[in-house]
């Protein structure tokens, strides 16, 4: 209808309800969404290197660090021979330590293999801090056995192992126990089964320059998945 020069519409009431519910909709996502990007996940690196020119320590530990705090993740690196003179850590260590587990969300654990077996110092670490009560209780099955049960389940865990050897001898003549004993051995004991992610890198020693930067080039790009980056 035209009144004074000027249009006149008739317009449903409906129609504002819903224009205000669906701002309110988009209030509430805005927030969620807000949120979600203000929160950051606490991630421990635990090194387990005593030679900081390593590429276990130079190479692997910094791009993770790096990818981690360039995406604004919290981020604190534990330094197990920086910080330790002697394999026995002593209570209040075993007590920081602990804590520091479970502070985290995120452990990224890396070490190289010597006689295959991850370093003295991390294997230490392993025998004091992953102690029954803290990160895993037996649950009996009859009066004589019982199975593990894993307390530290709601940690994302990711491990980096390097090699000297090749991979085929380590792989095919040792059937890649290395791998295996700490998965089965020590992580399903404490983290659960197949809730962990291990990677080896082979021939550490031996591989050209570029072919190191290929090795952390995929340590980068895990991290990023961890964060859901692509």
């Amino acid at each position: 209808m035209l009144s004074g020069g000027l249009l006149f519409c008739k317009v449903d009431p409906l129609f504002y309800l819903t224009l205000n519910y669906r701002k309110k909709i988009f209030g509430i996502f805005y927030r969620i969404y807000y949120l979600c990007q203000k929160y950051t996940m606490k991630n421990l690196i635990i090194i387990a290197h005593p030679n900081k020119e390593s590429f276990c320590y130079n190479g692997i530990m910094k791009t993770i660090k790096e990818t981690l705090k360039k995406n604004k993740e919290e981020v604190y690196v534990l330094d197990l021979y920086g910080e330790n003179i002697t394999f026995e850590f002593g209570k209040d260590k075993v007590k920081e330590y602990k804590e520091l587990i479970t502070w985290s969300d995120r452990i990224y654990i890396i070490s190289p293999v010597w006689w295959f077996r991850c370093t003295p110092m991390l294997e230490s670490f392993f025998d004091q801090i992953f102690t029954p009560g803290f990160a895993y209780n037996f649950k009996p099955i009859t009066k004589l056995y019982g199975i593990p049960k894993p307390l530290l389940g709601d940690k994302k865990v990711r491990t980096y192992l390097t090699h000297g050897a090749p991979s085929l001898p380590v792989q095919l003549l040792y059937l890649n126990s290395v791998k295996l004993r700490l998965v089965m051995g020590v992580y399903s004991f404490v983290f659960g089964w197949f809730k962990t992610k291990t990677r080896q890198f082979w021939s550490v020693p031996f591989v050209s320059h570029n072919e190191r930067l290929v090795y952390l080039e995929k340590v980068k790009q895990e991290v990023k998945s961890d964060l859901k980056i692509k």
